[in-house]
């Protein structure tokens, strides 16, 4: 198949690429005329602005914006919505509010476009791995655009198939999932980030308290000098707490045992913060998560080893670039 992709940053460039290793087809843009020039040499078609990005693509059209949430891709659609045709589709692959894809898609759909929201998980890693997607929009679009999600998840790989399911679709053990109408797919992938900052943070407070227990404050007989980087490699092997942000942390820890390279000042998408909005328009209680998040806006003023742990595993898995100690 064929895919029109608007933002050729971390994601949107490998994206391009994984589905040409695939055997689909791409025509791209980006701002920055190097990334185009990069992908071009890969095998893409590269053009200079919207209007030949849409020239380029063979009808029904679809259109992947991999932009920052907000504006960037708020504007980006408006002009799309004005250059597509019937039945063409716009995708949203970026860390939208789910509430604004409810908004477009009663917008689009007026016009005769079509519009799929994708919360898209796999950061730089995903022309590896392959990225784990949760889609949102009506389910005849998704069906006809099924080849081009198949091609960038990550398949079911070595993964155990879980006991006892029972289900007669097979994305999800493939790593992508139809979750239900516009606007759902950006909400599971909002929950999945609210989830991320709580794990994140248990990681972070753990290895604060090890690299710590050294700390003056404590009776000489209780000081230990732990060797955290080989705490978080032991724990990558059999223990119940394993996982991919676990080998990050142990990567980093490697690399840079104090996290020298990192101020501690830790950054948030947003996601986290509509998480919490939408536990309270729901009553739901989300202590964990909302406390992962407030300690994300206290490092900012006093970062601790903790919050380094946080930035190296930001670094890790989607290549945010926390300031670094100068």
């Amino acid at each position: 198949m064929q895919l029109g992709i608007i933002g050729l940053g971390r994601m949107g460039g490998n994206i391009a690429r994984r589905l040409m290793l695939n055997g689909h087809t791409t025509v791209v843009y980006d701002r920055n005329t190097a990334f185009i020039d990069n992908l071009v040499a890969e095998g893409s078609t590269g053009v200079a602005d919207l209007p030949a990005l849409v020239a380029g693509l063979d009808k029904p059209r679809a259109v992947w914006v991999m932009l920052p949430a907000g504006a960037p891709t708020e504007d980006t659609i408006n002009t799309l919505s004005e250059l597509l045709e019937p039945g063409d589709t716009i995708i949203d692959g970026g860390n939208t509010n789910y509430k604004d894809d409810i908004r477009r898609a009663r917008t689009l759909n007026e016009k005769g476009l079509h519009y799929i929201d994708v919360g898209t998980s796999g950061g730089v890693w995903g022309l590896e791995r392959g990225y784990c997607m949760m889609i949102g929009g009506d389910a005849e679009t998704v069906q006809r655009l099924d080849p081009l999600f198949a091609a960038l998840a990550p398949g079911m790989g070595d993964i155990p198939r879980t006991r006892d399911r029972k289900s007669d679709d097979h994305r999800a053990e493939h790593g992508y999932i139809h979750a239900g109408p516009a606007g759902a797919g950006h909400f599971v992938k909002m929950i999945h980030n609210g989830i991320e900052y709580g794990m994140m943070a248990a990681f972070a407070e753990g290895f604060d308290i090890l690299k710590t227990k050294s700390s003056e404050r404590l009776p000489e007989d209780q000081r230990f000098d732990l060797n955290v980087a080989d705490i978080a490699e032991v724990w990558r092997r059999g223990s119940v707490v394993s996982s991919w942000l676990l080998d990050l942390t142990a990567d980093a820890l490697a690399s840079d045992p104090k996290l020298d390279g990192f101020s501690g000042s830790v950054a948030d998408s947003g996601e986290g913060q509509w998480t919490i909005e939408a536990a309270m328009e729901q009553a739901v209680p989300v202590p964990v998560l909302s406390n992962s998040l407030f300690s994300r806006y206290r490092s900012r003023g006093q970062g601790t080893f903790g919050d380094k742990i946080l930035s190296a595993q930001r670094f890790g898995f989607g290549g945010h670039v926390e300031t670094t100690k100068k």
